[in-house]
């Protein structure tokens, strides 16, 4: 498969622990290592299974930290151990993902890489893989590309991307600027012009590109990188890695490139509608997955979890049990109800982003044990 047939460097980030999904997402097992689905698949596993049509295993690159490494290599056994780029702490998206790409560009200097987080659902692989390759068409360019999803509602979740014209006679819209998660009436305000899109933080790009830019606006951080992949494949990896990695900025991708390269006209966006759906939190996991006919949800991969639920005249429950223990709710409505081997979590549904505050209070109270 030659580069101008549409080979892709995928590269997945699995990082972060998921902490709007705690108790049942940890920072020793954290979310993109669970099957949430109904299906046998983690998340983790899913979203590398759904770039096989675009690039095969040993273009597939995934950053995660040293606790998940070995984790990250047993779901995703096609993919080589040297692929598994280990980061030593976390630095946010924007050093994860330079790391990726200035491998990348060592090993292929004219590569196009796409950007994915390891936690997104995404119902429709065959308009999925469409419109990357639609995406790769911008990235050939020169344009750093980002997948803009329309808005089904006024989200305020999610950030937005404002976008402008057609770049030439391609579907390829120019991004006029990256929008932070609004209000409410503000994301209302979005939705009803038709010019915006949800920021799926998917990205696809050439390398050089993406590198340049980078160097352009947080040149700390490039020539850090920089000497990372150069002792990348030398006797000197971890030493360098260790010194280095430390000093680079905690900040994220959109934050550190891509609102600068929007303001300087250099980023486009393909509407993509495939069914994207990010599980940020227990209530979108419960709008993702089917009801029953009152409205509840057991979030179980198999029949013999689901029997341990017994629910009477309940309505908009999201229910995640534990194995060999039943849990049983009667008269209440819209809570999301967790139970995991020693920790449970009971919250309304319209309140379930604000499981964080509780991890973080527990991490505040030494609590290290339960997060």
């Amino acid at each position: 498969m030659s580069d101008q047939l549409g080979g892709l460097y995928g590269v997945v980030l699995a990082g972060g622990t998921g902490t709007r999904l705690w108790p049942l997402s940890r920072a020793g097992h954290p979310k993109f290592l669970h099957s949430l689905t109904g299906t046998e698949a983690s998340l983790l596993q899913a979203t590398v299974d759904r770039l096989d049509l675009l690039a095969p295993a040993d273009r597939i690159f995934v950053v995660t930290g040293v606790a998940h490494a070995a984790a990250v290599s047993r779901q995703l056994e096609a993919i080589p151990d040297a692929n598994v780029l280990v980061e030593p702490s976390p630095r946010d998206s924007c050093a994860a993902i330079a790391l990726a790409a200035a491998v990348i560009a060592r090993r292929d200097p004219e590569a196009i890489m796409g950007s994915f987080a390891s936690d997104h659902l995404i119902a429709e692989k065959e308009n999925f893989t469409k419109v990357i390759r639609t995406a790769m068409e911008g990235a050939r360019q020169g344009l750093l590309m980002t997948l803009g999803i329309t808005p089904t509602r006024p989200e305020t979740g999610y950030g937005y991307l404002q976008c402008g014209g057609a770049i030439g006679d391609s579907p390829v819209l120019a991004v006029e600027e990256f929008k932070e998660k609004p209000t409410y009436d503000v994301a209302e305000g979005y939705v009803k012009s038709g010019n915006y899109l949800w920021n799926a933080g998917m990205f696809v790009w050439r390398a050089d590109a993406f590198l340049a830019e980078l160097a352009r606006q947080q040149p700390q951080l490039a020539a850090g990188v920089s000497r990372i992949a150069q002792a990348w494949e030398t006797s000197a990896r971890e030493e360098v890695l260790g010194e280095v990695w430390p000093t680079l900025p905690r900040i994220s991708v959109d934050y550190a490139v891509m609102e600068g390269a929007a303001a300087a006209g250099r980023v486009g966006t393909v509407r993509g509608d495939f069914g994207w759906n990010d599980v940020g939190d227990f209530h979108t996991l419960g709008e993702v997955l089917t009801a029953d006919p009152s409205g509840n949800v057991v979030v179980g991969r198999d029949v013999e979890q689901k029997a341990g639920v017994l629910l009477r005249d309940t309505e908009g429950l999201v229910v995640v049990p534990t194995e060999g223990r039943l849990v049983a709710a009667m008269g209440v409505r819209d809570l999301v109800i967790v139970d995991t081997p020693d920790a449970v979590l009971v919250i309304p549904r319209e309140r379930a982003q604000e499981v964080k505050s509780l991890v973080d209070e527990l991490k505040e109270l030494g609590q290290h044990g339960y997060v």
